[in-house]
């Protein structure tokens, strides 16, 4: 018995639309980030990108449990000494699908093949996206 290694050019790509009104940050991010990578396919195949496009609606609708829009700290190193840091709550009013990326790109591999997989994933605020000529199947996540 061999062991199945899917090629890049045998995978059929699907487009997948998900709704993220009320559902909370982590949970959603953990589910899209294993859509992305191909995990939920029988031929899912480590070091070959089998995963979906994923788009996602109302990001501006997630939740986080708990005290988490002001305890969650984001930082990030500017050059000078010390971070920067801001507050979950700081970062989604300025650009609340941040939110949601940040929580995918950190569950994915972090190499080459980890930034192809997060560039497949849309993030919208509103209900409003641009890519109808897919036909983007909704997915309930």
């Amino acid at each position: 018995m061999k062991t199945y290694m899917a090629k890049p050019n045998e995978i059929e790509k699907r487009w997948l639309l998900v709704d993220a009104t009320g559902c909370i940050v982590g949970r959603l991010a953990s589910q899209i980030a294993v859509v992305l990578m191909g995990k939920h396919r029988p031929t899912y195949t480590p070091h070959v990108d089998t995963g979906d496009f994923v788009v996602v609606v109302n990001a501006e609708k997630v939740v986080f449990t708990g005290k988490k829009w002001d305890q969650k700290r984001y930082t990030w190193y500017t050059g000078y000494p010390g971070l920067k840091a801001v507050s979950a709550r700081e970062r989604f009013k300025r650009k609340p699908e941040m939110i949601l990326r940040e929580a995918v790109r950190r569950m994915l591999p972090k190499n080459k093949l980890g930034r192809k997989m997060l560039s497949k994933l849309k993030i919208y605020a509103g209900p409003e996206h641009p890519h109808q000529a897919q036909f983007p199947e909704p997915a309930n996540m």
